[in-house]
């Protein structure tokens, strides 16, 4: 501060013939010494330190300091009633912007609401989502913990744990501070401290907790005293914002330079002395006076130095506060400049009138002051916002060890509020050394990341950033990371094994290249090939006793009716079609009718042949062939009926079942109208019941071949067979379901032919000598 004002008393061009006057009191970063130091700037004195009058005016129109924030906010209490503007250094507290409670205060420091802006992107910056927060117990902390929750929501980042260290210290207190920071999982800590943190890094290292990324405020970030032999195991790798720094030429000549002989009675060179030299200075006689005690210190020599050794007062390679203190001078400067050098009719105030020159009011200093814009000679511009905030800029500073041992603060990056959003920070991550002997980013998450395939759930009671992972139901998917849904898969996709993307689903139906499809086709031809042949026996034996006792036209009329059952069933085989699917269960139906039908139509021959035998009875003219084949027509007619009126009003079409394997489209042939499909069914069903009732009856009739046996025994296979079908249908999912339909029609098939025509077949090939009417009267003569 000093060497700024002789500075600005060199320079010709800023306040000409004005030279510029201060008073330096020390607060001792405590309030008492800060309020009163503020109330002696208030006032004249009379020459005695104990003695004070009240004066017309302050004794100083505007005040630099203080730098803590907690001692700022109290002087500036007092000094605001009067006018008197305070520009701070140091003091980043969010609460001083507040024009309402602090209309005169101005600092040179940004806001912690722009530091906490820069943390919040620097966390985002590198995803960590789980951070812990550590704080002194004082505005400066509780303020940016405020600020830090507040913009924090607005992005998926969680607070782990918040702690205060407070002004105490104490030991148990700390302990407790340690223990939160041990257990928890975050491994990212951001401490919000001025004077307590050397404490926590000590305390730290003693607890053996070296397995964290500390992110440093503006306060320490660059505070070499922290750096020792036994925290750098713990500070290495430090990141944080401070704010700009600048090198200031001349500076360091100006401190070597300092001695006490040039500054008499001065007790900051004195304690300086003291401090760097282990030596007491004894040349004020408020020394010498206040001494009557032996002193620890030997007497100085005079011939000290500070061009000899590098201490932190010596060190300008990080000039920072010092930088801040030297741009609240200069703005005081140029606003008291502004104010000497204003014409009348041309001024800020009332009637355009211009502040007092002569002597300086603080309220129009004051007004200068907010008004103030200039550009030093490092080209930065100077310039408070309504707020009295300076335009926020900070370096992102990283503690990096240099091979010595020694802590160098390296700028890998800045954050410049002025910059459009999102262009704010901007980082050189190539250069950064982090913490821990990998060198690597930090991972600090309470869950992992949710791997695509996966949604987060989460954990009841706890923070959204503490998650369980789920795999996606069957038939969603998760394409991202951390997804908080799964998307459902379109109709005809289905999820993968990953549940990552959707693919279409497989497509099955009883195919002709299936083995299954095969061999039910194998089986269906042979089924009709036996049948042709039977037929073609039936027609080679046409003439013989056993074939034309049992009505030969309705024989070969029954065998036809089984080779369109037994061929019907490859119409169920292949991909459904609108055609396949009406064929399919027309043909069905139509084909079961009129082997029913025949059936039905030789059992009553059967039993009507017995009532001939009867005395005084003709009823057979009644059940010649012309009836015989009216019965099969008119039976089948209807079923064909019922299947026209089936195709024209809502015929069988193809559909895609999804209902039973998600995972799979089954194409089937839907049934269309079910109340048609039923009287399809119902009516074969009513014919089977028709002739197994019929056949029953007639079981025991006298004869050597009586076929009512075989048609009972057969109508009894085929109950059996589709009785058996319908839960079998019913539980077998995919094309499984069709071949059972199948099987149940090649079955019932296979059950008639070989109950009917067996028989007959084994009688004229194998045992040709029964095949004579003799035999068969014989027989009958013997029943």
């Amino acid at each position: 501060m000093i060497f700024a004002i002789e500075e600005i008393n060199r320079n010709p061009e800023l306040l000409p013939n004005v030279t510029l006057g201060y008073r330096i009191f020390d607060s001792c970063l405590t309030h008492s010494e800060s309020l009163k130091g503020a109330l002696k700037l208030l006032n004249e004195e009379d020459g005695t330190e104990s003695s004070y009058r009240c004066a017309a005016l302050p004794s100083v129109p505007i005040v630099v300091g203080d730098a803590g924030s907690s001692q700022s906010i109290a002087a500036s209490r007092v000094l605001a009633p009067f006018g008197i503007g305070l520009i701070s250094y140091s003091s980043s507290c969010t609460c001083l912007s507040d024009k309402r409670e602090f209309p005169t205060f101005f600092r040179t420091v940004p806001s912690d609401a722009a530091q906490i802006k820069a943390l919040v992107r620097l966390v985002q910056r590198f995803k960590w989502i789980w951070v812990g927060i550590v704080a002194e117990d004082s505005d400066y902390g509780r303020f940016g913990i405020l600020s830090f929750i507040e913009e924090v929501s607005k992005f998926e980042t969680c607070i782990a744990f918040i702690e205060f260290l407070p002004p105490e210290r104490t030991r148990a207190k700390l302990l407790q501070v340690i223990e939160t920071i041990k257990k928890s999982s975050a491994k990212v800590i951001i401490i919000f401290s001025v004077r307590d943190t050397m404490s926590l890094v000590t305390e730290l290292r003693l607890q053996n907790i070296t397995d964290i990324q500390l992110i440093a405020s503006e306060a320490w970030v660059t505070s070499f005293r922290l750096w020792t032999a036994e925290t750098r195991d713990i500070l290495s790798g430090t990141i944080g914002f401070g704010i700009r720094r600048a090198e200031i030429p001349g500076l360091r000549e100006f401190l070597v330079k300092l001695h006490p002989s040039t500054a008499p009675d001065n007790p900051f060179v004195e304690e300086l002395w003291r401090e760097v030299f282990g030596c007491s200075v004894k040349i004020s006689n408020r020394s010498l006076e206040e001494n009557t005690s032996p002193s620890p210190y030997k007497p100085c020599t005079g011939s000290e130095s500070l061009e000899t050794i590098e201490t932190t007062y010596t060190d300008v390679s990080q000039l920072r506060f010092t930088y801040n203190v030297y741009k609240a001078v200069y703005a005081v400067a140029h606003a008291l400049h502004n104010l000497k050098s204003c014409e009348n009719g041309k001024g800020p105030f009332l009637n355009k009138t211009c502040g007092q020159k002569s002597k300086i009011l603080p309220w129009q200093l004051l007004h200068y002051l907010k008004e103030v814009r200039f550009t030093n000679q490092f080209g930065e511009e100077i310039s408070f916002d309504k707020n009295g905030d300076p335009i926020a800029s900070y370096d992102l500073i990283n503690w990096q060890e240099r091979a010595d041992g020694s802590v160098e603060f390296v700028k890998v990056g800045y954050y410049d509020a002025a910059l459009p959003a999102g262009k704010e920070l901007a980082l050189d991550e190539s250069g950064i050394v982090w913490h821990g002997p990998e060198n690597r980013v930090p991972v600090s998450v309470c869950s992992d990341t949710c791997p695509v395939g996966t949604r987060k759930s989460a954990r009841k009671g706890q923070p959204i950033c503490c998650f369980d992972c789920f795999p996606c139901s069957d038939g969603a998917i998760s394409n991202q990371t951390d997804s908080t849904e799964c998307i459902k898969c379109p109709t005809d996709y289905w999820s993968d094994d990953r549940r990552d993307q959707c693919i279409l689903k497989e497509i099955e139906f009883l195919s002709f290249q299936d083995s299954m499809g095969k061999t039910l086709t194998a089986i269906s031809l042979f089924g009709a090939c036996i049948t042709g042949a039977v037929a073609a026996v039936f027609l080679y034996f046409i003439n013989t006793p056993i074939v034309r006792a049992n009505n030969s036209e309705l024989s070969f009329l029954l065998l036809i009716s089984l080779i369109l059952c037994f061929l019907c069933s490859i119409a169920f085989i292949g991909q459904p079609s609108p055609w396949s699917c009406m064929v399919r269960h027309t043909v069905f139906g139509v084909s079961f009718v009129l082997c029913i039908s025949c059936i039905l139509s030789k059992t009553l021959v059967v039993l009507m042949a017995f009532k001939a035998t009867l005395p005084a009875s003709n009823v057979m003219k009644w059940f010649g062939p012309t009836q015989q084949r009216s019965i099969v027509f008119l039976c089948t007619l209807i079923q064909i009926i019922i299947c026209v009126i089936w195709l024209v009003t809502s015929p069988p079409v193809p559909a895609k079942n999804t209902k039973y394997q998600s995972a799979k489209i089954i194409l089937e042939c839907d049934v269309g109208s079910t109340v048609a499909f039923c009287c399809v069914l119902g009516y074969i069903g009513l014919l089977a019941c028709m002739c197994l009732i019929l056949a029953f009856l007639a079981r025991a009739l006298p004869d050597k071949f009586n076929e009512a046996k075989f048609i009972t025994f057969s109508m009894l296979i085929f109950f059996a067979v589709w009785v058996t079908f319908i839960p079998a249908y019913v539980s077998t999912p995919g094309k499984y379901t069709v071949a059972v339909e199948i099987f149940a029609i090649l079955a019932s098939s296979f059950g008639l032919l070989c109950c009917i025509f067996a028989p007959k077949c084994y009688i004229i090939l194998l045992k040709p000598e029964e095949n004579s009417r003799k035999h068969l009267m014989g027989k009958n003569v013997q029943t």
